[in-house]
């Protein structure tokens, strides 16, 4: 007989080892130690957030063979795939739908595993040790965002409801430039590229990729004015600290490329993207100065245009925007799991997801036809 799993869960990612946790990842910058020791240390999480942080580990013999990022929420702010109507119907319902506990990470719509380990066995432990901690606890139900399909087909082997929603995402077809990716393009829709590059590469400056020992502090101060003003707009307070800028500068600089325009030497406009695990991950932007069709070139050009210089797989460009479709970036399926304590909640959950996949499908199939790319028929 086989020694017991034991599951811990944990109040800051620092009670783990960096070299133990970041062995268990699949190279997604975002579950990285120190992405998430940032986030913390930086107090962009934890007490007051609504960000709880509760990490989990399970071990056999002492050792670790698996984690995942694991947090006590009391709103749903900040996860991108959106419940507010579930928690509305529930505490219509007479029930708290708050604390819920959340696998993820923190304000960002990226994929990648969530449950960390090689192992199908422990990544269903760690599912159902959710769902045991969930009722222990209190909270109404366990969510994981933003999860690769194979780990949705785990869950719903230890009765998780799985939930596809899409996104936006540019996949390198082996381009050994990005005028070879313009030929996959219709006439006119490459056509169009051009001239918005033309037109944007005209706002009177010039544009830098800043990454590694490239990045000054200089460089973080004038993207967090960028970050703030589009923050405040967006959210009505940005979601991250200063300092967890300043955390990602100390450990994360090779992770990150800045793009920056500039005139008169002056930093106006700047996109910060997360790399690894084959793709760049788009995550903010913001101006100083507006010039047409720069955040275009800065977000979504600039980004094709490193990952075929870098040979990298796909560039993933974060939430919602129609308007990344005629910038070559195509829907994709995103993949969530969720359950719930109540089993008459979590069967009115059922067919509503079973309706919404049907509406998801399709939209992801007329989208795609309404894309840039040469058909089939010429």
């Amino acid at each position: 007989m086989s020694t017991p799993l034991t599951l811990t869960t944990h109040s800051s990612i620092a009670d783990i080892a960096p070299d133990i946790w970041d062995g268990l990842g699949d190279g997604n910058p975002f579950t990285t130690h120190r992405f998430l020791h940032a986030l913390e240390m930086s107090g962009s999480v934890g007490a007051g957030t609504g960000w709880q942080p509760l990490h989990l580990t399970i071990e056999r013999n002492g050792l670790i063979l698996g984690a995942a990022p694991l947090y006590a929420k009391s709103h749903s702010q900040g996860e991108y795939i959106f419940d507010h109507a579930w928690a509305q119907a529930y505490m219509r319902a007479g029930g708290d739908y708050y604390p819920k506990l959340q696998s993820a990470v923190p304000f960002t719509p990226a994929t990648g595993a969530r449950l960390l380990s090689p192992d199908p066995e422990i990544r269903r432990a760690l599912l159902t040790g959710m769902t045991q901690l969930a009722q222990r606890g209190g909270a109404s139900g366990v969510h994981v965002t933003f999860c690769t399909e194979e780990e949705s087909g785990l869950g719903e082997e230890v009765g998780f409801l799985s939930r596809v929603t899409q996104q936006f995402h540019w996949l390198n077809q082996g381009y050994g430039s990005y005028d070879d990716f313009l030929t996959a393009l219709s006439s006119r829709k490459r056509k169009a590229l051009r001239k918005e590059r033309r037109r944007a590469q005209e706002f009177g400056g010039s544009i830098r990729r800043l990454q590694g020992d490239a990045l000054r502090r200089e460089h973080w101060d004038a993207f967090w004015g960028f970050y703030q003003d589009t923050g405040s707009r967006k959210w009505g307070q940005p979601y991250l600290t200063r300092d967890f800028f300043e955390r990602v500068h100390q450990t994360m600089r090779d992770d990150v490329l800045l793009v920056l325009a500039e005139r008169d030497g002056v930093p106006i406009a700047g996109a910060l993207n997360f790399v690894g695990g084959g793709a760049i991950y788009g995550r903010y932007w913001g101006c100083t100065e507006d010039h047409a069709f720069l955040h275009f070139e800065l977000c979504y050009h600039q980004a094709i245009d490193y990952a075929i210089e870098y040979g990298l797989d796909r560039v993933e460009a974060g939430a919602q925007g129609e308007h990344k479709l005629a910038r070559g970036y195509l829907p994709a399926p995103v993949h969530s799991l969720h359950w719930v304590g109540d089993p008459g909640f979590l069967r009115a959950l059922a067919q509503y997801l079973q309706e919404e996949r049907h509406a998801i499908d399709d939209e992801i199939e007329v989208l795609t036809d309404w894309g840039p790319f040469r058909k089939n028929n010429g």
